[in-house]
């Protein structure tokens, strides 16, 4: 019997000894969850370029907590906290045996878990682990990593650690954060009934939540104040005051300054990627608060026109720092307010055609040179190109400047297509930082300068700045980049930059279309160009001095087209408004001409130089080594007036001539034979549904008469402007031009489909 009873006691204490050694190795090769042993760091704080505060970004990760010493955290806060969540914290070694025991009897008793057994060990290990179901063997697991982290680390590193990554609700994680939150203090000035009642949230930061539900988280501080007075941290008179104690809880307050802006700041950047305190932007908060109140204000004016919503960008040349960026009329408005306009993809319409003509100064051009602005079709892989001006008229002879300046399509076209056609182009707009161009050059053809390709205000605004730099080309940035990160480049031309500048800031070269008293006429000197999509659906304006440069769009972020609103009275207000403020509040300037830069006085038909110049010529920029020819007298008649080219004709005779007797057909053109020009025969037109009536309507153009009778029996003909027309519709059509004075016919024919 004692044989048996002996061998009995050894089996069991081999158990034992087995079982402690199994449960000493598992403690020593339980791995503590790896967020728990990276650095504390604090939540970043975004701040504009002067040190203001923009954002917090708040975040639900326990390792992004402002970090504080065990010395700064009161005593009272210390034993609120382990009153409510660990009592017997200093004398265990990880696990609260008692507790467990306690715990494990209500759950069998009770068939329900009615006290918890988590020590602050445990539940730090908790908070650092992956969310997971809450089973045994998870409960076991954590014991074991929290027996293991009490071999490691001291009771005051621990406590310390958990008071800093504790959740006490509204995404304020440690003490010192919710000490600001909650009550606008530091913890140290923390009173006992404060520090009891932030004791109490973290058990259930929602539920508890004190600007919810403020008299669950004043019951849980009741409950927390008098564990204190029963474990003895706390005096019977203690106890009452901090009862009695009225709680003043700080407003809710977030510091959200230039929303849009700081979007991009976290979709673009990894600032704020494992970053640490205060992130300094590049954007200035006031000059944003001005740019939203201008935006609203006249986007609040167009809303009886169908305009909604619009975006302006404004950029430092001189480092490429965005100094405001703002989306839309309203960023807290429902729907649409937080898409943000400024990195919208969108059509720039004739916001792109400078960067035409500053290749074609580079390929030896100059203002002077003369486009014909007359109809015209061009042969592509696609079918034949017809573009048009905006008003459907004809401009005839005219100069780059005046051709730019007015914004006049059919100039811009041919221009694209006289120096290499789209290729050119669209490697020029994306070496200046055009991203959204990624289709191959024969996709966007000639028409990509008229803007039938969509791009982002913040890119196109950052391109001008590239202009502004005279053909320096920097990045955008919202943070500041290290000196050196992002070298400048030379993008483009200096001198044919600063011949663009010249012209786009020449308010008597946009006369023409514009008047002489539009938005665009400024006090001081500042390059502007505006641009609208088809149907009205999109308007731009943007524009720069050597020290800014500011784009603005303006439209409706679902593409419903506006009423007949153009760039220059829905964009270029606002552009206006904001450059008025740069100029009063900052200052600004204008280019001194380079060196290499002369001027010579013109002939204004021609662009030919003066022989003899008097004071009253018109005088032209060029660089030096791109002069035009010389007037001869055989560009003159007997009368003084410029001889025009036969292509001239049909123009020359129709209302559309603005030189009346400044100007005569070359006589030795002869009486020219009547042929159509355009449309050519075969050619076909594609109807967009969604073109208005107006981009319906196909220019007749014919030489050899000057009173041409146009006619088609399946086509409306109609006389606008003094110029025959086709109203398009679907079929294929017939159309006759006939001399009435020498009853003379020629035929043409096209094809019209739809989409």
């Amino acid at each position: 019997m004692r044989f048996r009873l002996y061998k009995l006691l050894r089996l069991v204490g081999l158990a034992v000894v087995l079982l402690v050694a199994a449960a000493w190795v598992s403690i020593r090769l339980a791995p503590l969850p790896s967020a728990l042993l990276q650095p504390s760091l604090p939540s970043p704080t975004f701040t504009d370029r002067h040190g203001s505060a923009l954002r917090e970004v708040l975040v639900d990760d326990s390792r992004f907590v402002q970090p504080l010493p065990l010395r700064d955290i009161p005593q009272a806060l210390v034993n609120a906290t382990l009153a409510a969540e660990d009592k017997r914290f200093w004398s265990h070694h990880g696990v609260d045996v008692v507790a467990t025991a306690r715990a494990a009897w209500g759950l069998v008793a009770h068939r329900r878990v009615v006290s918890g057994a988590s020590t602050i060990t445990q539940q730090l290990v908790k908070i650092h682990e992956p969310p997971r179901r809450r089973t045994p063997w998870t409960k076991v697991t954590e014991a074991l990593k929290a027996l293991r982290l009490e071999q490691l680390w001291s009771k005051n590193r621990i406590l310390e650690t958990y008071l800093n990554r504790l959740d006490y609700g509204n995404l304020r994680i440690g003490c010192a954060a919710a000490a600001r939150y909650y009550f606008g203090k530091a913890p140290a000035d923390l009173s006992l009934a404060e520090g009891a009642f932030l004791a109490g949230l973290p058990q259930a930061p929602a539920r508890m939540n004190p600007h919810v539900h403020f008299q669950s988280a004043k019951d849980r501080q009741a409950r927390v104040l008098t564990q204190m007075l029963r474990n003895g941290f706390i005096t019977a008179a203690e106890y009452q005051r901090a009862s009695v104690e009225t709680l003043r809880l700080s407003s809710p307050r977030r510091v959200f300054q230039a929303p849009h802006f700081m979007d991009l700041v976290l979709q673009q950047t990894d600032a704020a990627a494992g970053a640490a305190g205060e992130i300094r932007t590049t954007v200035d908060v006031e000059l944003t608060r001005v740019v939203e109140q201008y935006l609203r204000e006249r986007i609040g004016r167009l809303h009886p026109q169908q305009v909604h919503n619009g975006a302006v960008v404004v950029i430092d040349n001189r480092t490429g720092g965005v100094l405001a960026l703002v989306g839309s009329e309203d960023y807290f408005a429902p729907g649409s307010g937080q898409v943000n306009g400024a990195w919208a993809r969108r059509s720039p319409g004739s916001a792109l055609k400078p960067f035409t003509y500053l290749l074609a100064f580079e390929h030896g051009a100059n203002p002077a040179t003369v486009v014909a602005d007359l109809p015209t079709e061009f042969v592509t892989p696609t079918g034949t190109y017809s573009p048009a001006n905006f008003n459907h008229r004809c401009y005839g002879p005219m100069r780059y400047r005046l051709a730019l300046a007015n914004s006049l399509n059919i100039s811009a076209v041919k221009v694209l297509n006289s120096i290499g056609g789209c290729e050119v182009l669209l490697r020029r707009l994306r070496d200046c930082g055009i991203t959204t161009l990624n289709q191959p050059a024969a996709h966007y053809g000639l028409g990509l300068t008229l803007g039938n390709a969509e791009v982002r205000l913040l890119e196109l605004t950052n391109a001008y700045a590239c202009l502004a730099r005279l053909g320096e080309y920097k990045p955008w940035r919202l943070v500041p980049d290290e000196v050196g990160k992002a070298p400048a480049l030379q993008a483009c031309d200096r001198l044919a930059a600063y011949l663009i500048a010249d012209i786009l800031s020449d308010s008597f070269a946009r006369a023409l279309a514009f008047g002489m008293n539009s938005s665009l006429r400024f006090e001081f000197p500042v390059a502007c160009k505006t641009g609208t999509s088809t149907d009205f659906r999109d308007n731009w304006a943007l524009g720069f001095t050597p020290e800014f440069t500011v784009g603005v769009w303006v439209g409706n972020f679902d593409g419903q087209p506006m009423e007949r609103v153009s760039g220059i009275t829905g964009a270029t207000p606002i552009l206006h408004d904001v450059f008025e403020f740069l100029h009063q509040r900052y200052g600004t300037s204008w280019y001194a001409p380079p060196e290499e830069i002369i001027e010579r006085a013109i002939h204004p038909v021609s662009g030919k130089l003066l022989a003899n110049p008097t004071a009253a010529a018109s005088r032209e920029m060029f660089i030096a080594t791109s002069l035009p020819p010389e007037e001869s007298p055989g560009d003159y008649d007997a009368q003084g007036r410029i001889r025009l080219g036969d292509e001239y004709t049909a123009w020359f005779n129709s209302g559309a001539n603005w030189l009346t007797d400044r100007a005569v057909l070359d006589e030795s053109i002869g009486t020219p034979k009547l042929c159509i020009v355009a449309p050519s025969p075969g050619s076909t037109c594609v109807l967009d549904p969604d073109l208005p009536a107006h981009g319906r309507i196909l220019p007749l153009v014919a030489n050899g008469t000057s009173e041409g009778v146009w006619s088609s029996a399946t086509l409306e003909v109609r006389n606008e402007a003094g110029s025959a027309c086709a109203i398009l519709s679907e079929g294929r059509h017939e159309l006759t031009v006939r001399n009435p004075a020498t009853g003379e016919t020629v035929k043409t024919w096209i094809l019209v489909k739809s989409l």
